[in-house]
C-alpha cells in the first residue's frame, strides 16, 4: 500500500479538495481499492465523505498515536493506496504524519504568499527524508502568474504538470460528496485531476521501478 499525504502550512491551498479527488480518481482508474484518512481537527473530509453516497473511496477514522497501527491494518486489508490529509500548521503532529509517507504532494496557489510558506512544508518533507513534490492550484487560465510559480517551485522540487485551475465546478462537486471526475466525467477539471493522479502514481512508484531495471 501507497501512503500519500497532503501538506501544506498556508490554509485555504485546497489540500481536502484534492485529497478527496485524487482518492476518488484513483478508484474510477482502477488503482484502488482507496481509502482517506482525516487528520485535520476542521474534519473538512470526513465531513465530505460523509455527504457521499457512493461507498468508495473508504474513509478510516485513527488518532496520529494510531496512524501508524492503522496504517499497517488498512495494507493488510487489501487497500492500495492511503490518502492522509492535514491541517494547515506546522506541528510535531505533522512531522510524524509526513514520515509515514511514500510522497508527501504540496498543494500550492500562484501567489507570493503561498510561494514563500512552502518552505516550511519543504523543510518537514527533507528532514524526515521524504520525497516530495508540488501541485500548483486555484490558478487563473492564462495567468503569468501561473507559469512563474511553476518556475519558482521547480527550484525547489518537482512539480505536477497538471494544473489545477480555479473553477466553480470543483467546490459544487464537494457539495454533496461527490468530485468533478464524477459530475463532469469528460470535463477540463476531471482530465487535470487524471493527470495529477497519473504523476502523483509515477512519483510513488519511481523507486520501486528503479529496482526492477536494476536486476534486470
Amino acid at each position: 500500500m501507497k501512503t500519500l499525504v497532503i501538506a501544506s502550512q498556508k490554509g485555504g491551498a485546497g489540500k481536502t479538495t484534492i485529497a478527496a479527488h485524487l482518492a476518488v480518481a484513483a478508484e474510477l482508474a482502477g488503482s484502488g481499492p482507496a481509502v482517506l484518512i482525516d487528520t485535520d481537527p476542521q474534519g473538512s473530509l470526513a465531513a465530505w465523505w460523509n455527504s457521499r453516497e457512493a461507498a468508495a473511496p473508504a474513509l478510516a477514522a485513527a488518532s496520529l498515536a494510531e496512524l501508524p497501527a492503522k496504517l499497517e491494518a488498512l495494507k493488510a486489508a487489501g487497500f492500495k493506496l492511503a490518502v492522509i490529509d492535514t491541517p494547515p500548521a506546522i506541528t510535531d503532529a505533522i512531522r510524524d504524519v509526513v514520515k509515514l509517507a511514500d510522497l508527501v504532494l504540496i498543494p500550492t496557489r500562484p501567489s507570493p504568499h503561498d510561494l514563500r510558506a512552502v518552505g516550511s512544508t519543504v523543510d518537514i518533507a527533507q528532514d524526515a527524508a521524504r520525497p516530495f513534490a508540488f501541485a500548483v492550484t486555484q490558478a487563473k487560465p492564462t495567468a503569468r502568474l501561473t507559469v512563474q510559480a511553476v518556475a519558482a517551485l521547480s527550484a525547489h522540487g518537482p512539480v505536477a504538470p497538471a494544473i489545477v485551475h480555479d473553477r466553480v465546478d470543483y467546490a459544487a462537486s464537494m457539495v454533496d460528496g461527490r468530485t468533478v471526475q464524477e459530475t463532469d466525467p469528460k470535463g477540463r477539471s476531471a482530465d487535470e485531476i487524471g493527470q495529477l493522479l497519473s504523476f502523483v502514481l509515477e512519483r510513488m512508484n519511481a523507486k520501486k521501478q528503479t529496482k526492477k531495471k536494476e536486476t534486470l
